[in-house]
C-alpha cells in the first residue's frame, strides 16, 4: 500500500475513531482457549514482560485507538506491572489488535521505535490517546506525535510504508479472532478469557485464581 493511500486510510478513518467502531459481533466463543495454542509465536515477535517461567500468562489484545484500552493502561497495566510482572508472578504478552487503520498505524510506529522503547512508546501513546487518535487529520496529528519521540518525517513515512509489517499487525489481529477475539481489550488469564477494562480488584481475583 503507498503511502498516500494509506494517509487516505487514516483522514477517511477519523470519523470512525471518533464514534469509538468496533468490529462486527462475531459468533459466541468458548471463554477459554488452549494456553499453549494462545502462547505460540504469531507472524511477528511478541511483545513480552516479566519472567518466561511465571506461573500466570496474561495475554491483552488491544487496540491503540481503544479509550477503554487507554484506560486500563492508566490504571490498571501499572498495578499489573509492579504487583505481577516485577516479582515475577505474571508473563504479560501484549498483541496487536487494531480497529481501524489509525491504530494499525500506530502499533507500526510503536514497532518501528527502538525494540526496548516499545512499551514506553505504547504507554506514551494511550497516555495522549486523545492528541493524536481523535483528530480530523490522524495523519498529521500521528506525525507530529511521532516527532515528539524521535521519528523524522522520512523515518516516520518509512516505517508506514513497511507492507510487511502492516500485514503481520494484521496478522496478529486475524489470530487474535481464531480465539474469539472481537473487541478491545480482551485478556486472558492461562487461556481464560476476560473482556473489557478491568479494574484493580477484578485483575486481582483473576490472577489469584491461577496462582
Amino acid at each position: 500500500m503507498s503511502l498516500n493511500r494509506r494517509q487516505l486510510l487514516l483522514r477517511a478513518s477519523a470519523g470512525l475513531v471518533a464514534a469509538g467502531t468496533v468490529l462486527p459481533a462475531l459468533p459466541a466463543f468458548a471463554q477459554s482457549v488452549d494456553a499453549a495454542k494462545l502462547l505460540e509465536p504469531g507472524v511477528l515477535p511478541d511483545k513480552v514482560l516479566g519472567d518466561e517461567n511465571a506461573p500466570v500468562a496474561v495475554v491483552e489484545y488491544a487496540s491503540m485507538t481503544c479509550g477503554h484500552c487507554a484506560n486500563f493502561h492508566k490504571e490498571g497495566y501499572r498495578h499489573l506491572k509492579s504487583e505481577y510482572i516485577e516479582t515475577g508472578k505474571v508473563r504479560f504478552v501484549f498483541r496487536e489488535f487494531p480497529l481501524d487503520p489509525v491504530a494499525a498505524a500506530a502499533f507500526m510506529l510503536a514497532r518501528c521505535a527502538p525494540e526496548e522503547k516499545y512499551f514506553d512508546v505504547v504507554d506514551l501513546m494511550f497516555e495522549e490517546q486523545r492528541s493524536w487518535a481523535f483528530t480530523q487529520n490522524p495523519y498529521e496529528s500521528l506525525l507530529k506525535f511521532a516527532r515528539q519521540i524521535g521519528f523524522t518525517q522520512e523515518s516516520f513515512e518509512t516505517c508506514l510504508k513497511d507492507q510487511a509489517l502492516l500485514d503481520g499487525i494484521y496478522a496478529a489481529r486475524d489470530r487474535g479472532k481464531e480465539f474469539g477475539v472481537n473487541s478491545t481489550p480482551t485478556f486472558f488469564f492461562n487461556g481464560e478469557m476476560e473482556r473489557g477494562a478491568l479494574s484493580v480488584a477484578q485483575l486481582d481475583a483473576a490472577i489469584a485464581d491461577h496462582l
